[in-house]
């Protein structure tokens, strides 16, 4: 669009608006104003629709049989109403125009249902500040452009579901690697690490006695929190096993990364105190957790079948993380740290306390165990 007589730009405002493939977040905006400022909102997916949203111009257009709508916002019984055009008149502008349009149809009339995930689309809506509106010629000019934009955003959010699906499926740090091209079987690194298992205490029982949906209800809850600690902490979580979750704190990515995995267990610890007194609150079943952390050289990458990969780690050091976590019931304690973590900084972490040293099945040296007090 040419700029006005006035110098200046005149689209005000400029919404684009696209679903996302992410398992909490349902869609993506992105919006400019002439001002340069440039704003993106994700928003959460919810078994219920926010009124702001029923009572918005873009969910009408979605519903109705339509492909786009034109309201002037200077006319003084306009044909539509909704409460954003108050805030558009306000920042003076005369005319609003939106329209959506589907990746994988032509039939852009048809209505949808909103929360239909599997319907890939994009809706834009613009306002301008020119007196009288838009122009034919502009709306004109815009409507030849859609099918290129719709081409260049199906490219970006097949770019965008790619890093979302990934990343939730394998973790950030594992998405990152199979997007750049690590995806040859058998390729791996060795990296240095603070290796992180956890478990959730008592959950065979659990599951013998739960209903299956509390059981789900409980594994989110609980995994949740971990995940939450986990990535907060700057570690990355590869993978789910049951009622337990393997994570890495990379000694290279996070230099002090004992000292981290060491906070975020004390953190962890916290918060399960915080969420079972919450759950026990609405009357659902509480757990604890068993945390094993050791530190050492593992294997990272591809590893599986020729059609069926799993990336994570492997290697001695992961082995006898397992074997540390498997010592917390003898021993009485909910975390367990190997020397190899301990040692390095235990001159600066008084918390850090010896429980002696033990043979650990299929581990060739004595290991000198630890717990937080």
């Amino acid at each position: 669009m040419r700029e006005t007589g006035r110098g200046r730009h005149p689209l005000q405002r400029v919404n684009l608006s696209l679903r996302a493939h992410h398992p909490e977040i349902g869609a993506v905006a992105f919006r400019w104003f002439r001002s340069g400022a440039y704003e993106r909102f994700d928003y959460q997916r919810s078994a219920t629709t926010p009124d702001e949203y029923l009572q918005s111009p873009l969910y009408y257009l979605l519903t109705h049989d339509i492909s786009e709508l034109r309201q002037k916002l200077t006319d003084p019984e306009p044909a539509m109403t909704f409460p954003i055009f108050d805030e558009l008149r306000e920042r003076g502008g005369t005319e609003y125009y939106a329209a959506k349009r589907f990746f994988l149809r032509a039939d852009h009339d048809s209505p949808v249902n909103p929360r239909n995930a599997g319907e890939e689309g994009m809706t834009i809506s613009m306002t301008t500040d020119a007196p009288g509106g838009f122009t034919t010629a502009q709306l004109d000019a815009v409507r030849n452009l859609l099918p290129a934009l719709c081409l260049t955003l199906k490219s970006g959010a097949n770019r965008l579901m790619a890093e979302d699906i990934t990343a939730a499926y394998l973790g950030r740090d594992a998405s990152a690697r199979v997007l750049s091209g690590a995806i040859t079987r058998g390729s791996s690194e060795t990296i240095s690490a603070v290796i992180w298992y956890f478990d959730l205490q008592g959950f065979t029982k659990m599951s013998e006695t739960l209903p299956g949906t509390a059981i789900i209800d409980l594994l989110n809850d609980y995994f949740a929190l971990a995940v939450e600690v986990v990535e907060r902490n700057g570690g990355n979580v590869l993978k789910f096993m049951g009622d337990g979750m393997l994570a890495i704190f990379d000694l290279v990515e996070v230099p002090d990364a004992r000292r981290v995995a060491l906070d975020a267990a004390l953190e962890l610890r916290a918060a399960f105190a915080t969420l079972n007194e919450e759950r026990a609150r609405d009357g659902l079943t509480t757990t604890g957790f068993t945390l094993a952390l050791h530190a050492g050289d593992v294997l990272y990458g591809n590893i599986g079948g020729k059609t069926r990969l799993d990336f994570t780690v492997i290697g001695p050091a992961v082995n006898t993380t397992a074997r540390i976590l498997g010592m917390t019931g003898p021993l009485d304690q909910t975390i367990v740290i190997s020397s190899a973590v301990a040692k390095p900084i235990r001159e600066t972490r008084p918390e850090l306390v010896s429980l002696g040293q033990y043979r650990l099945r299929g581990v060739t040296e004595r290991q000198e165990l630890f717990t937080l007090d």
